[in-house]
């Protein structure tokens, strides 16, 4: 398993969200031979062999090789023959600074930005992204913090939901490989297969929340999940004023 990570750093002033990005690519092996539209890592002569599965297992096999299989000492590790050295290879890319907006002011209101990542892969099974926070609450400043946002159940809130007296802040993802967690039915979060635009919000947890799920193979194209993050602070809320930052890993792992 492989798995590669992405800082994210989430800064506010006046309610102002800066992310701060970097990309990691991580690579199993060299090409063979290399195009615009594909790469073959490794070749090799055989009579037969390939990939199968059914609902009860997968399988690899290659005809045709010799001396195939894995060897090791105190001093090498060895891998021989094609399928020995089957590899793959995952890469995560967070792009795009996030600034929150409006500013908010004494009469409070809500505040909103985004950033997206893309994961590529040539797993067979996909892969799998999560979301966790560094604190709780995700928010904080030398003064005071803001509270995480507390879905009415135990699943994501359709709409992001604010009284007069609370202050709060969440996120939400939206892409073709978003969570189970995050897809509605135009009504409900957890539920259907829509990804309706800025719906099923959610707390950033300490706890790592898969927000991306993919079964198969996206390589070279890639897919790419928007996370949108909101703060929202009622009129009456008390809410200290001064610099809030929530610090948040984003984390893609081959299944």
């Amino acid at each position: 398993m492989r798995l590669v990570s992405t800082l994210i750093r989430i800064g506010r002033e006046s309610l102002v969200l800066t992310v701060i990005l970097c990309s990691i690519v991580s690579l199993g092996q060299a090409e063979v031979m290399t195009s615009s539209n594909f790469s073959i890592e490794r070749d090799s002569i055989n009579f037969g062999g390939g990939y199968a599965s059914s609902t009860n297992y997968q399988q690899e096999s290659t005809f045709g090789e010799i001396a195939t299989g894995n060897s090791s000492s105190t001093n090498f590790s060895l891998e021989a023959g094609y399928q020995q050295m089957g590899e793959s290879y995952i890469s995560l890319s967070l792009i795009g600074d996030v600034a929150l907006g409006p500013s908010l002011g004494l009469a409070g209101g809500t505040a909103t930005g985004s950033t997206y990542f893309v994961v590529t892969t040539d797993n067979r099974l996909g892969y799998q992204a999560t979301l966790a926070a560094s604190l709780s609450p995700a928010m904080q400043s030398g003064v005071g913090s803001i509270a995480n946002y507390s879905p009415a159940t135990s699943d994501p809130d359709f709409s992001f939901t604010t009284n007069s007296s609370q202050a709060h802040f969440g996120f939400t993802p939206e892409g073709a490989d978003i969570a189970n967690r995050y897809r509605d039915n135009g009504g409900l979060c957890g539920i259907g297969a829509l990804d309706t635009t800025e719906a099923c919000w959610d707390m950033v947890s300490t706890t790592p929340v898969e927000v991306a799920r993919r079964a198969t193979s996206n390589h070279p194209i890639g897919a790419t999940t928007t996370l949108l993050f909101r703060v929202g602070v009622g009129a009456s809320a008390a809410v200290t004023a001064g610099t809030y930052v929530a610090t948040s890993t984003v984390t893609a792992i081959t299944l």
